[in-house]
């Protein structure tokens, strides 16, 4: 049965949702086509850097994304918190910093001028509607997938639909639902045989998670696994980076009937792989138990959770809305 977005979407609340938007005929419109072997590979690149940029500009964090060949996955956390502590000034910086008039010549918008910026303070009403837009999902999806169909059918000299129609949207209630749905995500490029293992899959966020973790480039973007104390935000798990990645890399080597592809049996543990500290893995093991009861078993919700632990996060969540399952 179809929900209306309209019950799973709740706009003004703290929440994650996990969406999807597949291309128009399920076509390789971002990859290498099998029949006519023609390349779309850098559609990927194009994909990620919006992503990148409207989450530098939107009240919403990017937990995890995957970008394949006909379609793309993305987890974000709506934070209404964030909308709320913005001045005028800088709501309508972020706004303009998007959806700006004046562009480079690479199409690339330009900082906002003083008149711009002027024009939107000077209205109530239309700050009142921006704030709204930076913080909803819907927005940020439909900024996201609209970029991406100009640019692709301006490069092909082509009009008509890009993608398949609007994304595809789940909330995810607990910690067991958005961690199930992570590491759905980061593990796509696996499931379908386009890479090894998750260190190989360039175009998703674990495969920035790891090559930060290894000294390269800072993904700050990035919602942070369990809290990043120098920054003040709040993780989405219970779990540390590097519990994830080892339990990604346990589930990664999971056969699945219905998928062709996983991390090959014979590779060492991606513990081994990545170098990690193999002592301060030790200390990890001896709490598995409690790690696993977290993961395996049923869980409660986040916004009890949080409560209890003196956070805010996710709250305002109930229980009636629409579960990702495995």
């Amino acid at each position: 049965m179809t929900v209306a977005r309209s019950e799973v979407v709740i706009e003004g609340q703290e929440a994650v949702y996990h969406c999807v938007t597949r291309c128009v005929r399920a076509a390789f419109l971002c990859g290498v086509d099998p029949k006519t072997g023609v390349s779309r590979e850098h559609r990927k690149g194009w994909i990620r850097s919006r992503i990148r940029e409207l989450a530098a500009a939107f009240a919403v964090e990017v937990a995890a994304y995957a970008v394949m060949s006909n379609h793309f996955h993305v987890v974000v956390r709506t934070r209404p918190d964030w909308v709320e502590s913005w001045s005028d000034e800088e709501a309508a910086r972020r706004w303009l910093s998007v959806f700006g008039v004046d562009r480079n010549e690479a199409g690339a918008n330009r900082p906002p001028s003083q008149d711009a910026l002027m024009k939107v303070l000077g209205n109530p009403d239309r700050l009142m509607e921006i704030r709204q837009r930076l913080g909803s999902v819907s927005w940020f999806m439909r900024s996201l997938n609209e970029w991406i169909a100009r640019t692709a059918n301006q490069e092909d000299g082509r009009h008509g639909r890009f993608w398949s129609g609007r994304f595809n949207c789940q909330v995810l209630l607990d910690e067991s639902a958005v961690l199930a749905c992570m590491m759905y995500v980061d593990l796509n490029p696996v499931r379908a045989k386009v890479a090894h293992t998750p260190e190989q899959s360039e175009y998703t966020s674990v495969f920035e998670r790891i090559h930060n973790r290894a000294g390269g480039p800072k993904a700050p973007w990035l919602c942070p696994i369990n809290g990043d104390e120098a920054s003040g935000r709040d993780g989405l798990l219970s779990l540390g980076l590097d519990d994830y990645l080892s339990l990604l890399d346990w589930t990664g080597r999971q056969f699945r009937p219905d998928k062709p592809g996983a991390i090959p049996a014979d590779l060492a543990d991606i513990l081994d792989r990545l170098q990690i500290n193999r002592t301060r893995w030790v200390g990890t093991v001896r709490g598995f138990g409690g790690l696993f009861h977290r993961v395996a078993g049923r869980m409660e919700s986040i916004a009890g959770r949080a409560h209890r632990m003196g956070k805010r996060w996710l709250a305002g969540l109930g229980a009636g809305k629409v579960a990702f399952s495995t």
